[in-house]
């Protein structure tokens, strides 16, 4: 089903000064119809009475929208347009807006009050007792929405659970389509975040692990959840919009918005990274001390200043090696006496 945008509907304020127009001459004519008498003045009251009772019935087809709104309508379950743009329409008083999402609340922006346009009925429900009934607006939003899925438990590529959110930024590009093409397009919508959203973090690690291939070529790649958080947004936007494509909609972008590990493995997972960390770091101070002892043993060697035999050069290699990879500060046994 194409859209089919009606643009020459803006004569609702012409329409509205027409019925302005009609009642008061009706009111006039019932009195001069009433004072005439005979068959025209009762034909003339009779016309006027008849508007008087019905002509209200072109109020219907009054619209009014704002910028970046919209308004689907079917006559008789015939779809015969949308309404776009900002301006005063008068359509066909029988046409009925169609919004199959109007009562949808998602965690997402426009949807967490009701939007601006709801209306609420205040009904009596008995004495000294009152109710209100919300009247959602049968507006489609044509702006820019955020929607913000609640965060999800999932498996990584290696298993291990992951708790990942995503807040992403779409809008309504074709109004038939979201009105009739599903059944409501930001339900749609949001249960094809969560199916994309599951497809592409079981590609990736939480964090680089080797032998794990997350482009599909075939070849080892440093890709992560934690590491590679643009190319996964990247490929979650893509995935969405090939899924909503037919609902009518655009995605504009994907951004992660929460990546933790499960409650259940994090503490072990940050006790696996201390222990990284702590390894990369002695490495470093290893490869730091042995380079700076090997430095001060050429520099006695160059400038004559103690000849060493092996087991001294053993022995002192040992000692600089225990003072400079040493958790805590040496505490040296100063010998006096000679070398040897």
């Amino acid at each position: 089903m194409e859209e089919k945008v009606l643009t020459t509907r803006k004569n609702g304020m012409a329409m509205l000064l027409l019925v302005i127009v009609g009642y008061i001459a009706a009111v006039i004519g019932t009195l001069c119809g009433v004072s005439r008498g005979g068959a025209a003045g009762t034909a003339l009251t009779v016309v006027c009475i008849a508007w008087l009772c019905l002509g209200w019935l072109l109020l219907l087809g009054l619209k009014v929208l704002k910028p970046q709104e919209a308004l689907v309508l079917t006559l008789f379950g015939k779809y015969v347009g949308t309404l776009k743009g900002e301006g005063f329409y008068f359509v066909n008083p029988f046409c009925v807006a169609v919004n199959p999402a109007a009562k949808t609340k998602l965690n997402q922006s426009g949807d967490v009050d009701g939007g601006s346009d709801a209306r609420k009925l205040t009904l009596n429900v008995g004495p000294g007792g009152s109710s209100q009934v919300e009247l959602p607006s049968k507006k489609i939003s044509l702006k820019i929405m955020t929607l913000n899925n609640s965060r999800q438990k999932i498996n990584d590529c290696l298993g291990n659970p992951v708790e990942i959110g995503i807040a992403v930024m779409w809008r309504v590009t074709d109004t038939a389509k979201a009105a009739f093409r599903v059944d409501n397009y930001k339900e749609y919508l949001s249960l094809q975040c969560d199916s994309a959203l599951r497809d592409i973090v079981r590609i990736y690690p939480y964090d680089v692990a080797q032998n794990v291939d997350t482009t599909g070529d075939g070849v080892a790649d440093e890709g992560s959840l934690r590491g590679s958080s643009e190319v996964v947004a990247r490929r979650i936007r893509d995935e969405i919009q090939s899924k909503v494509e037919e609902a009518g909609l655009e995605i504009l972008e994907a951004r992660i918005t929460y990546l933790a590990y499960a409650p259940e493995i994090a503490a072990v997972m940050l006790q696996r990274q201390q222990a990284s960390a702590i390894i990369d770091a002695r490495k470093m101070i290893v490869d730091g001390a042995v380079g700076m002892v090997e430095m001060a043993l050429d520099r006695l060697k160059e400038n004559r200043v103690v000849e060493l035999d092996e087991e001294r050069k053993a022995a002192m290699v040992s000692n600089l090696l225990v003072v400079l990879c040493g958790n805590q500060n040496a505490q040296p046994v100063v010998n006096s006496g000679s070398l040897y």
